[in-house]
């Protein structure tokens, strides 16, 4: 069963969510919370496995509120869920800790697919703000004491080996592990050694950071990765 928390000050569309979740099988909404103060309470009273919180709301916005269950270590990876697609709130919900971020006009069977991946523990960015944040990563200037100064690039990790690098890249590119079981020619438990590796030499937190990782070294070329349609 999958548990889930809710943040939003719209009622009308929280109350259509809540009913809409509780009808799949396997999941429940155990709570529902009017703005980020109340969800960072709830959830340290009820954990849940997912939290949905919206971005603009009153007290305490879903940034802060991520940043705070994050920086308290509650249970719960976090989805940001917000009619708002613009660089500064894709970057900062990553930054702060979040999972997922999808757009509330994402259709339900795409939205209730998402929270499964996530609660599986992989990450979720709907396609528009990914792509923003690729092409705002493309406009941002290169990082104070870069190794790799011509190409304004972080250096890779000595640890990773030539294999690695490469599931890295399919990762950037946007494969699944089944993708690229089937293109590398590989077992499933060598690609989730491969990507276990990958979280922890890079010091990434899932499958997003690894893709921003990949993009910040070079691994993997912005142009195909925009040009993919991730």
């Amino acid at each position: 069963m999958i548990r889930i928390g809710m943040a939003d000050d719209e009622p009308l569309f929280a109350a259509g969510l809540a009913m809409l979740l509780d009808a799949q099988e396997g999941m429940e909404v155990v709570w529902q919370a009017r703005d980020g103060h109340e969800a960072v309470d709830s959830a340290a009273l009820s954990p849940v496995d997912v939290v949905l919180l919206d971005v603009q709301m009153p007290v305490c916005d879903g940034l802060e509120a991520t940043r705070r269950l994050v920086s308290r270590g509650l249970p719960g990876r976090i989805v940001i869920l917000t009619t708002f697609d613009t660089d500064g709130y894709v970057l900062g919900a990553i930054e702060a800790g979040a999972s997922g971020f999808l757009l509330k006009n994402t259709p339900p069977t795409a939205l209730v697919d998402a929270i499964r991946t996530v609660a599986s523990g992989d990450s979720v960015i709907s396609p528009g703000p990914t792509r923003r944040l690729i092409r705002a990563m493309r406009e941002a200037p290169a990082p104070q004491g870069a190794r790799n100064r011509e190409a304004g690039r972080d250096p890779v990790s000595p640890d990773l080996t030539d294999r690695e690098l490469e599931v890295l890249g399919l990762i950037a590119q946007g494969l699944t592990n089944q993708e690229m079981c089937d293109q590398l020619w590989v077992s499933m438990p060598t690609i989730k050694t491969h990507v276990s590796h990958l979280l922890v030499k890079t010091g990434a937190r899932d499958r997003v950071q690894l893709v921003l990782y990949a993009l910040r070294t070079g691994v993997a070329d912005l142009d195909s990765v925009l040009a993919r349609g991730v």
